[in-house]
């Protein structure tokens, strides 16, 4: 078991605690297979009746996956590895949507990407005031995976394209709107609540249980300004460029247009193609196939590469995208990637 990841149980309450805040978290191969050996173990053991699962330090819950390893791998000429590295996350995020007992995750901080595909699909999900959720792979050259597109099917259209392919951060009651969390809870209640959580995971019913102290303990999450900015948008189920057209018709939003033009367009295509076909199917197991297909195509395209290494290795942010328009680009191979999912 890797030391980034705490493993502790208390009375019938198994916790995972995510342990490499260096990183804010940051998702190491190592760490995935950890969580999904621990989560396979658990769902044996019955003297464990739910799970917890958090992070550690105080910049975050979880800054995603480790995207800057993936990266490597490819260029060393190993794609295939970065092949195993999605498929193991991906099996992870199916067993956290699909487990048999009550899963509650609590956030904070930076929650991003690989982290919002762990808590995302967690059967009781919490954040605290502050906590900042985003998505940010069109950025980096990537699309919104994690089986992310899923969680947002159930959304409005408009609200979840806007957040998906922006990639810009919003904050806890935008995350609640966005269906994203279930609700916030107060940053000082955290060790608490985790307690009460303990007590409740002894219950004969704990999922009922864990219910009764998840609503004692929720606040009022605030104004969800983004999705109101969001729900000025139309166009979202013409085609991309209607929707992209409608974002810069908006002047409340041109911080977010700006965003967007900056985006890959590659990676615009990838998730918008990824988002309605969550939203035809409505299953996770079919998102996440998708998802490990686009990756394997997007992992391997040179706008990966170039991304990452603007974004966070040079860290000079002006990455040069090929195509440089969604004019130019062939949506073909995006389209056959998601065709059977």
């Amino acid at each position: 078991m890797t030391s980034h990841v705490s493993i502790s149980v208390s009375g019938a309450l198994g916790r995972i605690t995510l342990n490499r805040p260096e990183a804010i978290n940051a998702l190491s191969r190592e760490m995935i297979d950890a969580i999904a050996a621990t989560l396979t173990g658990w769902a044996l053991d019955h003297s464990i009746g739910a799970v917890v699962i958090d992070g550690a330090g105080p910049k975050g819950f979880c800054a995603g996956g480790d995207v800057r390893a993936a990266r490597a791998m490819v260029l060393a000429g190993d794609a295939e590895a970065a092949d195993a590295y999605f498929a193991a996350e991906y099996r992870m995020n199916a067993l956290i949507a699909t487990y048999r007992k009550p899963l509650a995750a609590l956030t904070h901080g930076v929650v991003m990407g690989g982290g919002i595909g762990i808590a995302g699909h967690c059967s009781f999900r919490l954040t605290v005031p502050g906590a900042r959720f985003a998505m940010p792979e069109s950025a980096i050259g990537f699309f919104a995976d994690v089986g992310v597109n899923a969680v947002l099917a159930k959304a409005p259209l408009n609200r979840a394209l806007l957040f998906l392919l922006s990639g810009v951060t919003i904050g806890a009651a935008d995350a609640v709107e966005l269906g994203l969390v279930d609700g916030v809870v107060a940053a000082d209640r955290r060790e608490a609540l985790i307690a009460d959580l303990a007590v409740a995971a002894g219950d004969s019913h704990p999922a009922d249980a864990i219910g009764r102290v998840v609503a004692a303990e929720l606040i009022e999450p605030g104004p969800a300004d983004f999705c109101a900015l969001a729900d000025q948008v139309a166009g979202a189920s013409r085609d991309l460029t209607a929707f992209l057209a409608s974002v810069a018709s908006v002047p409340a939003l041109a911080d977010v247009d700006a965003a967007l033009r900056g985006r890959c367009p590659a990676s615009l295509a990838a998730t918008y193609l990824a988002q309605l076909a969550a939203r035809r199917h409505m299953d996770i197991h079919r998102t996440l196939a998708g998802d490990l297909r686009l990756a394997s195509l997007m992992a391997r395209r040179a706008d990966f590469a170039e991304g990452v290494r603007a974004v966070l290795v040079d860290k000079d942010q002006r990455p040069a995208w090929s195509p440089a328009t969604l004019a130019d680009l062939d949506l073909a191979p995006f389209e056959s990637a998601l065709e059977t999912a």
